[in-house]
């Protein structure tokens, strides 16, 4: 059970990223996040009104929440990082460099107790290959050093844009995994945690809008129907996800989990015909071979 709910995490996340793509270009990555936020808050709000799972599971006294709020502002750096990348970025590249975070959860899982045999940390190697190779683009660039002289192109390794946003989105969400995974999920739950860090998000990112001179007012157009969709399926991943972390090993259920770059590339390939180098793809090949040996 652990692995389906892994999967549907990973089909609804890959869903949600795709539809992220377009709002943070049309309202900015921040606004996307807060409304995006504000839809899967009201949608697990009368959910867990409805079934009556308000407070049901959860462990006395106050460190629950705590852990939970933690996890919340965790969920929002690592999340505004993938929608800056999303709206500077290539979404078939950036997606991949995202889903490599279970490097970072399987280890801090490994160090918290959990085992992990030959063929899973030889995953963690590949997964990591594939990460740089994704991430470098060895198409020439242009030299513009003199105003004087003809620009002339030069064939050097560089950083994709978007990049280094979904490294900091990586590994912010490899710590987040494996913190609710051991230490949230067991004593809140899995809907109820996710419906602590939606709260902590509105309200964090509603307070930090005016010193980061961002825009919170309401967009306009069509663009809402996207805020929704991203809310709820975003929403939709986290309870699948959590409810899997509590039931299955933190390790597999978050790499299965992260298979939604799959999705996300797959959708772009298809709708956005973004164009990738060849050692580009085999760099994305390779965080999904990495992902599936870890998984095993």
């Amino acid at each position: 059970m652990g692995v389906i709910l892994g999967l549907t995490g990973a089909v609804c996340w890959g869903l949600a990223d795709f539809a992220a793509r377009f709002a943070s270009r049309r309202v900015g990555a921040y606004r996307t996040l807060l409304f995006m936020q504000f839809f899967g808050f009201l949608a697990l709000t009368a959910y867990l009104k409805w079934t009556g799972d308000f407070f049901r599971g959860v462990a006395p006294g106050w460190h629950p929440w705590v852990f939970a709020i933690i996890a919340g502002l965790i969920n929002v750096v690592a999340s505004l990082s993938l929608y800056y990348s999303f709206e500077v970025g290539v979404m078939s590249i950036v997606a991949p460099v995202s889903s490599s975070y279970p490097g970072l959860t399987v280890a801090l899982a490994f160090a918290s107790g959990e085992r992990i045999h030959a063929l899973r940390a030889a995953g963690l190697a590949i997964t990591f290959l594939g990460v740089i190779l994704a991430a470098t683009s060895f198409a020439p660039v242009k030299n513009e050093a003199s105003p004087h002289s003809n620009s002339t192109e030069l064939s050097r390794a560089h950083l994709s844009k978007g990049v280094l946003w979904a490294i900091f989105a990586a590994v912010g969400f490899g710590f987040l995994f494996w913190f609710l995974g051991f230490h949230v999920v067991p004593l809140v739950g899995s809907a109820v945690s996710v419906w602590v860090m939606r709260l902590t998000a509105l309200i964090s990112l509603s307070i930090f809008a005016l010193p980061l001179r961002q825009s919170i007012r309401m967009p306009h157009g069509g663009v809402w129907w996207m805020l929704a969709a991203v809310g709820l399926m975003d929403t939709s991943a986290f309870v699948a996800n959590n409810a899997g972390l509590r039931i299955g090993p933190v390790s597999v259920v978050s790499v299965l989990a992260s298979l939604y770059g799959a999705v996300t590339v797959l959708l772009s390939w298809i709708f956005l015909r973004e164009r990738l180098e060849r050692s580009q793809w085999f760099g994305i090949v390779l965080i999904f071979a990495g992902i599936v040996c870890v998984s095993i």
